[in-house]
């Protein structure tokens, strides 16, 4: 499967952005679907995963309250609604897939990786 990230931008301390990732093939539905970001000098961090329904999410501790990940698997898309953002949220953003359920917050276990969208948060 190939992910296409995109939404990334500028956005003020307080603001909101919606990120989305488009997935090519006919299986998206049964792939469990994570966001993952990378700041600068830093190692990359699990975000937010969302079950194979959409039913079940998993959210870091860092973002919780604040980001929320959907997804439409008639769209063969994700999406990661964040909000209040804050300067240690500027980030990429990559979206991925994994085959298996388990221990989604570990980047290790995803399968197929998008290319990443910048998100910057100016405070």
């Amino acid at each position: 499967v190939q992910l296409q990230a995109s939404g990334g931008g500028l956005v003020q301390a307080g603001g909101s952005l919606r990120l989305s990732c488009a997935a090519s093939g006919r299986t998206f539905s049964s792939y469990v679907m994570g966001w993952f970001r990378q700041a600068p000098g830093k190692e990359r961090e699990f975000v937010v995963a969302t079950s194979r329904s959409g039913d079940t999410a998993y959210t870091a501790d860092s973002v919780k309250g604040r980001f929320t990940i959907s997804r439409d698997n008639a769209q063969n898309t994700v999406y990661l609604q964040m909000s209040s953002l804050k300067p240690e949220d500027t980030a990429v953003y990559y979206c991925a897939a994994a085959i298996r359920d388990y221990s989604v917050w570990d980047g290790s276990r995803y399968d197929y990786w998008g290319q990443g969208t910048l998100v910057t948060v100016s405070s």
